[in-house]
């Protein structure tokens, strides 16, 4: 089964699969992205990723070449091709190829970037005992919600995770947890779900939806608002939610010892939940 490229409508080899050295996206990260899941063979809340994808593209006034219908068809095409079971859509938009002038070039046609690769999911072993985290400062700009490209940021924090033989690194601004480097993050104190709520501060992702409606269903209170550090720390429980994390329960951050040390009754709870929901 190949891995399967996809470039501005075309279907090509992946050694085949190049864009211009002068490409928006290439020279200033003027361009968007997301990441989809399949579970067995069938995209997971493609509709939500899709219009993500062009709250997105609007936010910075690039234009999107494709209806959701046209997208659909595309992916669809796409795994067909692939053949993976479990497989990783990545689809990204750039402004273009222009000469580099940081203004916007007018009249000219965007980028479309799609690549389908076997998903690898995370060992059960994690699942079952939890990870680790650091936390770092957050570095990032100020429109966090506009799921970009610009990923240094990330890229940076996910370097200091490696560093500290950690899972994931939690983004602190102004002493306040925003999200993870590549996840949200959920805190749970007295059965309660604290998370940051949308806005300009996070990427509000669409895991993070639905397992905030999944915790709705078990009547579990939630609560939108940023959490203390100190707070993160005393947490009963600590959980982060992302397209290839699904719920995954942190158990020691910065060296503390998390709740109980193992994942709590509502991250288990949810995590089963979610296994339903996909199974």
């Amino acid at each position: 089964m190949p891995d399967i490229a996809f470039i501005n409508g075309r279907f090509l080899p992946w050694e085949e699969a190049n864009i211009s050295i002068d490409d928006r996206g290439f020279q200033f990260g003027d361009a968007v992205y997301e990441v989809i899941r399949t579970y067995r063979g069938s995209p997971f809340e493609l509709i939500a990723h899709l219009a993500r994808l062009d709250r997105s593209a609007r936010e910075l006034s690039l234009r999107q070449p494709y209806t959701s219908v046209q997208w659909t068809r595309w992916i669809q095409q796409g795994l067909s091709l692939a053949g993976y079971q479990d497989a990783k859509i990545y689809i990204q938009l750039t402004r273009g190829v222009a000469p580099r002038e940081h203004s916007f070039p007018s009249d000219i046609p965007p980028t479309v970037v799609m690549t389908i690769r076997k998903f690898h999911p995370l060992a059960p072993e994690l699942r079952r005992t939890g990870v680790s985290a650091c936390t770092r400062e957050d570095l990032r700009w100020g429109r966090c919600d506009i799921k970009s490209v610009n990923l240094l940021a990330n890229v940076l924090a996910r370097e200091e995770a490696k560093k500290a033989d950690v899972f994931e690194t939690i983004l602190v601004r102004d002493g306040f947890v925003m999200e993870g480097a590549l996840s949200n993050v959920m805190v749970v104190q007295d059965e309660v779900v604290i998370t940051a709520p949308e806005g300009p501060r996070i990427l509000s992702g669409v895991t993070r939806t639905v397992v905030l409606e999944l915790a709705k269903k078990d009547d579990i209170v939630i609560k939108e608002r940023f959490i203390p550090v100190d707070l993160l720390y005393r947490a009963d429980e600590v959980f982060l939610t992302g397209t290839t994390l699904e719920v995954l329960a942190v158990v020691q951050i910065d060296g503390k010892t998390i709740g109980s040390g193992q994942p709590g009754l509502i991250t288990k709870g949810l995590a089963a939940r979610w296994a339903l929901l996909t199974g």
